[in-house]
């Protein structure tokens, strides 16, 4: 009786301690909003410029309040026959939408098998998974060049300057398939799993109707993290995409800022139009995002 009676004012002083510690103060506050304001201008400067003219981008100072060129700049941008904006962004949706499903895909099955299933060199193979991860891509892109102009005929190659090219390489992801190992074997317990196999549900049916469901929080963050990531690609793309009229988005943005005249507000006015998709993404899964992060944190 007596330990109990002591333990439990020790509880409350520490939650009150814990309570004192992390309360926010003043400074907090002040630390947060300038965080957030730093954060915030770059964006809010490339619409500056995507909205003004090449000679108001040149003044000293630079404007700092929108114009009235937005349009008339993406019009020229889409006119643009050395970008091929229209196409790079034609592109780029259609690898990313392709990437994340195969992503999600193999990275919740291929957890899955790992946490769940029991098989000789499961260990090994998982082992092998985590070492891919460490191994810089910039060793591979010789090799991968190679693979992708040594296509046969038959499967439409080479691959080299088309969008396979920027799709292949993607389709798994081996920090994917760690992420939902790790989450599987916390989320979905071994009871569960063989409460379905009692009421005869074989292998495929209980990853489609029994892990899946558990698995949603991890899928939105996982596929937004695959989804920008695809989108974001710019090292392979610009040395497997060749040809100057199939880029993807962001060798397109290259273009524009390569030649012996940069034309900012097309270069920025193209920066615009390329991130829209990536903050339409954020805003539609934002919340399973943030709800994934936190019951992973909850849960460690």
């Amino acid at each position: 009786m007596t330990s109990t009676g002591t333990t439990e004012p020790r509880r409350k002083k520490w939650r009150r301690y814990q309570t004192e510690l992390f309360a926010a103060s003043p400074l907090t506050y002040v630390t947060m909003i300038a965080a957030i304001a730093l954060s915030i201008f770059p964006l809010y400067f490339m619409l500056v410029v995507a909205t003004r003219t090449n000679d108001a981008v040149a003044t000293i100072p630079p404007p700092l309040t929108l114009g009235g060129e937005l349009f008339d700049n993406i019009n020229r941008l889409l006119n643009n026959e050395a970008a091929y904006f229209l196409t790079g962004m034609t592109n780029t949706a259609i690898s990313s939408a392709i990437v994340t499903l195969s992503v999600i895909f193999t990275s919740t099955l291929a957890g899955f098998a790992f946490a769940k299933l029991k098989f000789k060199g499961r260990n090994a193979a998982m082992m092998f998974v985590l070492i891919t991860t460490m191994v810089p891509a910039q060793l591979g892109v010789i090799p991968l060049l190679i693979m992708m102009s040594g296509v046969p005929e038959w499967m439409g190659g080479p691959w080299t300057g088309t969008l396979p090219a920027v799709i292949v390489p993607f389709l798994v992801s081996a920090f994917g398939v760690f992420m939902m190992r790790q989450y599987v074997s916390q989320s979905v317990p071994d009871e569960l799993i063989e409460a379905a196999r009692v009421d005869g549900c074989n292998t495929i049916r209980i990853y489609w109707n029994v892990v899946l469901p558990a698995l949603r929080p991890a899928i939105a963050v996982l596929g937004l993290f695959a989804f920008m990531a695809q989108w974001n690609e710019f090292f392979w793309a610009s040395v497997v995409m060749g040809d100057p009229a199939n880029p993807t988005v962001q060798v397109s943005l290259q273009h524009l800022s390569s030649g012996y005249y940069n034309d900012y507000t097309q270069v920025f006015a193209g920066t615009l139009l390329s991130v829209l998709p990536l903050f339409v993404v954020f805003i539609l899964f934002g919340r399973q995002l943030i709800g994934g992060i936190m019951e992973g944190a909850i849960k460690a």
